[in-house]
């Protein structure tokens, strides 16, 4: 047992006692060592324990503590509660370990550690952490509400003590045995609140969509201790001792989670679990792949957007690694670290470019620059970032720009200087992209906008060009792409052909109106490129959303996956050629079904032995009769989705009028539209994995689609067309897993 040195309840006193000699109705203390099952038991005294609760039904996650065991909260569901009662009492402490894997971002309510209050009231207590990570105390004596704030972030993976100490004549916080805050009271008694004792949950819940609790705690709990008296700083100081380090491991998602969801795609990449947006900034490395994602660490819904990371020899098989970049109260993107892109310094090591998020600034978006630190660590995996502590450009004054538009870096070195586009838009008018030119990552001067473009004619480009990509598909053409948000417009990818003139600044399109690559709706969105230095091709990262209510994305705890990467190239007069990463066909485990030159009548009894919800099919059809592709189908064809061609028409779509039996899902109606190309043999290529199809039309146009069937069974594959329909061929493969 440790010695406390203690403030009585009227005066300070130099008192040292030993925790057994101070054991009061007011004393328990949870270690956390159980290690299993749903209830922390007291240690001292017959109190009434704590039971894990999870909203959504899921078992206790025991991690490894600093010297057993810890229990670990996700952020957004899981939490503890208890019949514990705090009497009415001059003087306590509490004293709590944790290990915080994020910080909640939420600026109206802290996350609460340990709370049992109600601010109406001004009665009982809070022990959390604010937003960015400051441990704050709070508590209430019936007339009076005190709260104390840190103004130091605790450190994000790593343990921490936190002690607030209550007496009536002083409130003091301590951080690791330091005194981070104090208040000086007179008679001040903490008034028992009726709310129930909570760690991990606010008892005043704020609640986003009606659904996400955007403050609950996440990370590690290790202990947690009450005493009837009240420490000092000398106690608090003993109290202290170095923990451990914490590893990956003991504080990351655990992908393992989600290996039995039958929706959740298994061959494309993802986060190891919560939400995730636009993949972006890939570039290539010694050897790896690396690729970041928009990731809320907290939970499955949008905000508190940090930088996750994944790293991949071959663009198919992705590991997780732990964020790069998050939001720092003192740094230059205190609200938010939003999507950028990837450069390399003047030595050839990797730098980041990022919009951060920053409140002080009109707009709220700048670029940032953050630097690896492989130089000093040697590590390849480049874990470690460090962020440069001032925007590095602003949007210009004087300009029109519109007044929450300018993110997104695009940045490129070519013939010795650094490019950088940026997202933007004219207010009123459209999107247009500012370009910028540095000769050292830190100071950059504006030449002017990249390209005219004649907005009234189309309005469905919207108000923001977005995530704007330029990079060369020939040795004489580039290839510029958008995608558009704002007021009217239709958010999917969008792209030009052209040239680019690096002396003005410009891009010379050689279309007026911009092409869609993919003929879904909101599927294949948020663009971000770079040149395959194995293949001198462009590779495009995508975002494949989702498309669930926050219900469901709650229930099921991940939001959005990556798109299969896509090669980009010219064919021979030009237009663009779109195909999936090769080393996709690595993934085929085995050959389901193998048939050339026969008829769709032929076909049909092979095809009712092959089912399946991860498959790869490869389909070549005459192109001159119509004919539909059943995929997740049941038995009795109540949930299908069906991909139609048109041959009258040229036209290719999804129909998912028959998707799904469950109410709750929001998929359905049906999207496509006309293929640019038309050659007397349609080649499909149509990759299925679990909620996500995509499918690859005569290699030069995309249709990205979800699907979540309700039915166990709804893993069948049919072709209806007419009975002679002349199939050249038709290849359907078992896929395998990336993760499991």
């Amino acid at each position: 047992m440790r010695n406390w040195s203690l403030i009585g309840s009227s005066s300070v006193s130099t008192l040292c006692r030993k925790e057994e000699t101070i054991l009061s109705s007011n004393f328990v203390h949870w270690i956390f060592n159980e290690g299993d099952g749903n209830t922390v038991h007291n240690q001292v005294l017959p109190k009434p324990p704590l039971l894990y609760k999870n909203d959504r039904g899921l078992r206790p996650q025991w991690r490894k503590g600093r010297a057993s065991a810890a229990l670990w909260l996700d952020g957004y569901s899981s939490y503890l509660e208890s019949e514990y009662k705090l009497d009415q009492i001059d003087a306590f402490t509490i004293e709590v370990w944790i290990a915080p894997r994020n910080f909640s971002g939420y600026s109206q309510a802290p996350s609460a550690i340990i709370n049992q209050h109600s601010r109406r009231d001004q009665t009982g207590f809070l022990l959390g952490l604010d937003g960015d990570g400051c441990a704050v105390f709070q508590a209430g004596s019936g007339a009076e509400w005190i709260e104390l704030s840190a103004d130091k972030p605790l450190e994000r993976g790593s343990w921490s003590q936190l002690i607030a100490a209550v007496s009536n004549s002083s409130i003091s916080l301590y951080v690791n045995g330091e005194k981070a805050a104090d208040r000086k009271v007179h008679n001040f008694a903490c008034k028992p609140s009726d709310a129930p004792l909570m760690i991990g949950k606010h008892n005043e819940e704020e609640r986003i969509a009606g659904v996400f609790i955007p403050n609950m705690f996440s990370g590690l709990m290790d202990e947690v201790k009450f005493v009837g008296e009240a420490v000092a700083q000398e106690g608090a100081s003993a109290l202290f001792h170095s923990p451990p380090p914490v590893t990956e491991d003991q504080i990351g998602l655990n992908r393992n989670e989600w290996k039995q969801d039958r929706h959740r795609p298994q061959f494309h990449a993802s986060p190891p679990g919560h939400w995730m947006n636009e993949p972006h900034a890939p570039f290539f490395y010694k050897g790896k792949y690396h690729l970041f994602y928009q990731h809320n660490p907290q939970g499955p819904f949008w905000g508190n957007i940090h930088w996750g990371h994944w790293i991949s020899e071959d663009l198919i098989h992705w590991k997780d690694l732990p964020v790069a970049l998050a939001p720092g109260k003192f740094e230059v993107d205190p609200i938010g670290t939003w999507s950028g892109s990837a450069s390399f310094d003047e030595e050839g090591n990797p730098v980041l470019f990022f919009t951060a998020g920053n409140s002080s600034f009109t707009p709220n978006q700048m670029t940032g620059l953050a630097y690896s630190t492989v130089k000093e660590t040697g590590d390849l995996e480049l874990k470690e970032w460090k962020k440069h502590p001032l925007p590095v450009v602003t949007q210009p004054e004087g300009m029109n720009l519109h007044h929450d538009g300018f993110r997104d870096p695009f940045v490129w070195k070519e013939d010795g200087r650094w490019f950088q586009l940026v997202a933007s838009g004219f207010e009123g008018k459209g999107g247009t992209i500012p370009v910028f030119v540095s000769d050292n990552l830190t100071k950059w001067d504006f030449k002017g906008f990249l390209m005219d473009f004649p907005h009234e004619k189309y309005p469905h480009l919207g108000e923001i060009w977005e995530l704007p990509v330029l990079l060369p598909i020939s040795p004489e053409k580039h290839i510029l792409l958008i995608s558009p948000v704002g007021k009217g417009a239709h958010v999917e990818v969008y792209y030009w052909i052209g040239e680019w003139k690096a002396e003005e600044a410009a891009f010379l399109p050689d279309f007026e109106e911009p092409k869609l690559i993919d003929l879904g709706l909101f599927h294949f969105t948020g663009p971000s490129g770079m040149i395959d230095p194995h293949t001198g091709k462009i590779l495009l990262f995508t975002i494949a959303q989702g498309e669930r209510t926050v219900e469901k994305e709650y229930e099921s705890g991940w939001a959005h996956t990556a798109g299969m990467p896509v090669q980009l190239s010219l064919d021979a007069e030009g237009g663009l050629l779109v195909e999936p990463a090769d080393a996709a066909e690595s993934l085929r485990e085995e050959a389901l079904l193998a048939l050339s030159e026969v008829t769709a009548k032929e076909a049909q009894p092979y095809l009712k032995e092959v089912k399946g919800d991860m498959l790869d099919i490869l389909l070549e059809v005459e192109a001159e009769r119509s004919f539909a592709l059943r995929v997740r189908m049941t038995p009795d064809q109540e949930e299908e989705t069906v991909f139609l061609y048109d041959a009258a028409e040229n036209r290719f779509s999804a129909d998912r009028t028959r998707s799904t039996r469950d109410p709750a899902e929001k998929t359905g109606g049906i999207q496509g539209g006309k293929l640019e190309k038309r050659l007397p043999v349609l080649k499909v290529r149509l990759l299925l994995d679990k909620s996500l199809i995509e499918v690859y039309l005569n290699n030069s146009q995309t249709l990205t689609t979800r699907t979540y069937p309700d039915s166990l069974d709804a893993l069948g594959i049919r072709l209806d067309g007419p009975d002679d329909l002349k199939i050249n061929a038709l290849n359907i493969w078992r896929m395998k897993s990336i993760y499991y």
